[in-house]
Formats: C-alpha cells, sequence, structure tokens
C-alpha cells in the first residue's frame, strides 16, 4: 500500500523509481506485443519480458487496457517530439513536405517495435465493451496535417491548386504507412533511401514547377 506520510526526498525518490518502473514495464509491453501479436500478449508474458511479477505491473497500470492506452499516447508524444522540430525548421512548402515525409519514414525505422505494437492494438484491441482501444481520430488528424501543409502551400502559389489535397494527404499517409509492413519483413530495408523517394515523389507532385529544393 503506497504510504501518505513520505517526506519531500521519499517522495521523489519514490517517483522516479515508480517513472523508471513505469518505463521498464512499457518497454517490455511493446516488445512483447510486437514479438507475439496483441492477442498473445498478457500481462504475465509482459511480466516475463521485463522481469518482474505480474504484481508490479497491476500496481502501476490499471489492466492490460490502461498499458496499452499508455503506450499510444506515448507513440504519439515521440512521434511530435521527433516529426515536430524538422518541419517547422524548413521555410519552404516543398521543404516541410520533404522533412514530414522523411522524419516519418525515419520515425518508424527508430521506434520500430513501438509503431509495429501500436498497430497490433489499432487492429486488434478492445476494451470489455466491445469498443477499440485505439481511437481512429489519430489517423484522422495525421491526414488533415497534411491537409493543411499542403493546402497553405497551394494559396502561396508553392503547390499546383490542381489537386485535391485530402485525396494527396491520404495517399502519402497510406505510403508511410506502408513501410512498416516491408520493414517488418525486410529488417535491412534502406529506409533513408526509401523516405528519400516516398519525399521526391510527393514532392513532384505537388510543386508548381519541376523540380524541386534538396
Amino acid at each position: 500500500m503506497r504510504s501518505e506520510n513520505r517526506t519531500a526526498g521519499q517522495t521523489a525518490d519514490r517517483t522516479f523509481i515508480e517513472t523508471a518502473r513505469r518505463a521498464q514495464i512499457m518497454a517490455a509491453a511493446i516488445d512483447t506485443i510486437a514479438e507475439l501479436g496483441y492477442g498473445k500478449a498478457s500481462l504475465a508474458r509482459i511480466a516475463e519480458t521485463a522481469g518482474i511479477s505480474k504484481g508490479v505491473i497491476s500496481y502501476h497500470f490499471d489492466g492490460k487496457d490502461d498499458l496499452v492506452r499508455e503506450l499510444i499516447a506515448e507513440l504519439i508524444t515521440r512521434a511530435a517530439a521527433y516529426m515536430r522540430p524538422r518541419i517547422e525548421a524548413e521555410p519552404t512548402g516543398a521543404g516541410m513536405l520533404r522533412a514530414y515525409v522523411e522524419s516519418n519514414v525515419a520515425l518508424v525505422h527508430e521506434y520500430r517495435n513501438h509503431v509495429l505494437a501500436t498497430v497490433e492494438v489499432a487492429l486488434n484491441a478492445r476494451a470489455a465493451d466491445g469498443s477499440r482501444l485505439f481511437d481512429a481520430s489519430v489517423l484522422d488528424a495525421g491526414v488533415a496535417a497534411v491537409r493543411g501543409l499542403l493546402a497553405s502551400f497551394q494559396r502561396t502559389g508553392e503547390f499546383r491548386a490542381d489537386f485535391d489535397p485530402e485525396v494527396m494527404a491520404i495517399a502519402i499517409r497510406a505510403a508511410i504507412d506502408a513501410v512498416l509492413p516491408r520493414l517488418a519483413r525486410h529488417p535491412d530495408l534502406d529506409v533513408g533511401h526509401h523516405g528519400r523517394e516516398l519525399a521526391d515523389l510527393f514532392c513532384r507532385a505537388a510543386q508548381s514547377e519541376p523540380g524541386h529544393p534538396r
């Protein structure tokens, strides 16, 4: 039982320990779901991967659903922290589009198991009431972000005005999302090359004039 009578130092120490333990459990959950699939990744298997007892997980998380929701939220936070600075550093529409595509593909490579585990959750995880644990509005928000970028630079004239930014955004997201299953089948995939080629493709499709800045 957690004590309510801690000193400030004890509270700080416990917070540090709890944060580290939660991170350990999260890492084990990611690897277990990525390896075994969502259905077989029981709390017992996750605890075995982490080298702890199942009770330790129950102390930090209110069951598997709670752990899975935290896993998804952490990936969203990581993705934003990884991609946003790269995109915002670019002064042009083509540069921002290129940074979006390349950084997203690089994210899939760098956080392969985390992305794979999240896909497993999105496809298979349901709460006790039958609702999906993965909120599909996250996917809609991803398309909306790209659509907004494209439409913004259509208005400035840097991007062609004669394409539907919604359709282009969906195509961009689908091309990026296709990288993970290919990477899963081919671990030696040259992800950097793949990202650059996709960025080239969509920059050429979007720009008003032939060619694109590198």
